[in-house]
């Protein structure tokens, strides 16, 4: 039997029951979820060694166990430094603008939008995001033409709202 089946096998036979024993000790369904699946990736990754264990279900269980109590750890730390600093200071709500704008970004296409963060917002050249999005330099000047097209729309000033439709102020 091949490697990956090998382990298809034994995570098919023991999933559940791990599962149910992490949530018997944790408590938090979501947790033991996250926890074992977790514990099942690291044990493909050395399924090699894990699977010569005597019990490599005890070998994922007691793994999904300590990233159980791994995370506790981080947020007891957590807990006791927002005790010891105080809660952090209130920040500003956002401005409309900033509103405005991620809402209209929202509205244009994933690779209109991609382009546009990350050469207007990230400060990249147009040949870094082409590298970084493996498309071509005119494809990306292209993007973010149309990008700066669409939100040149989007962003309209409605003078209507601020004038009572009138075009007075």
């Amino acid at each position: 039997m091949d490697a990956a089946a090998d382990f298809d096998a034994f995570y098919n036979a023991s999933n559940r029951r791990v599962l149910h024993q992490m949530y018997a000790m944790t408590g938090n369904l979501a947790d033991a979820q996250e926890c074992t699946q977790e514990a099942f990736a690291r044990a493909w990754q050395r399924w090699k060694t894990v699977s010569q264990a005597d019990s490599p279900e005890a070998w994922v269980r007691t793994v999904a166990w300590r990233i159980a109590a791994s995370r506790w750890r981080k947020a007891k730390n957590a807990v006791t430094a927002m005790t010891r600093l105080g809660t952090p200071e209130d920040t500003a709500p956002p401005s409309p603008d900033h509103v405005a704008l991620v809402t209209a970004l929202r509205k244009i296409p994933e690779a209109q939008r991609r382009a546009i963060v990350l050469h207007h917002l990230v400060g990249m050249s147009v040949e870094d995001v082409a590298r970084e999005t493996g498309a071509p330099t005119g494809t990306i000047k292209a993007r973010l033409s149309r990008g700066r097209s669409a939100l040149a729309e989007l962003l309209k000033d409605d003078t209507s709202l601020t004038t009572g439709g009138d075009g007075r102020e």
